[in-house]
């Protein structure tokens, strides 16, 4: 628009286009094409310019030897924590609610459908979430301190997964008293080992 004064007042006047402006040759994709945009001048400091970076899990180890190994691609012992806790809560909680179906199809004292069907179902809410809440804090606690451990060390080795499943198990079970909690540790280095090993074999 142009501006004129009249009369000490600003009026504004439509500009139109006129034929004289209009080109036949340009088109719908020369106008796209004219819209290019250089993402390097969007904001000089972004380093924009040197391509976009993929995540590697394969060359990110985490800081410790051998964390990258594994079923799972793995960066450390905070994705171990988090995958290992969550595998071993959904885990537990399948494997409890098969063990609650089963005792509760074993358990019914009625031949009644309505009642054996309430008796699977209190049984499978009784055993699924405890088991699957058990399994997670072990879980958990494992792999928090297999991570503390090889941290301390420096290396990540089945050794460090025997001695987090034997401290691991003996805090779980503290409350229970000295016996409860050596046996528990006992169990879960066992068991921890077993895991360890067997997978440093298989891969």
């Amino acid at each position: 628009m142009s501006r004129t004064n009249i009369e000490d007042e600003e009026t504004f006047e439509p500009i139109y286009a006129t034929q004289e402006d209009f080109n036949p040759s340009d088109t719908v994709s020369s106008f796209l094409s004219n819209t290019a945009y250089d993402p390097t001048r969007l904001h000089p400091l972004a380093g924009l310019g040197g391509g976009l970076d993929y995540l590697n899990l394969e060359d990110d180890d985490g800081g410790l030897p051998g964390t990258h190994g594994g079923i799972v691609p793995s960066r450390g012992w905070s994705d171990d924590m988090t995958y290992g806790t969550g595998m071993a809560y959904i885990s537990g909680l399948s494997l409890g609610g098969a063990y609650g179906f089963y005792e509760g199809l074993r358990s019914s004292p009625s031949p009644a459908l309505k009642v054996r069907l309430n008796t699977v179902l209190n049984s499978m809410t009784r055993r699924g979430p405890f088991i699957g809440n058990s399994a997670g804090v072990l879980a958990l606690m494992y792999n928090g301190v297999n991570g503390a451990i090889g941290k301390a060390r420096g290396t990540y080795d089945p050794f460090n997964s025997v001695a987090a499943g034997a401290l691991t198990g003996a805090i779980f079970k503290s409350t229970s008293g000295l016996r409860a909690a050596g046996s528990a540790g006992g169990v879960c280095a066992v068991l921890a080992g077993i895991w360890a090993f067997g997978k440093e074999a298989v891969l």
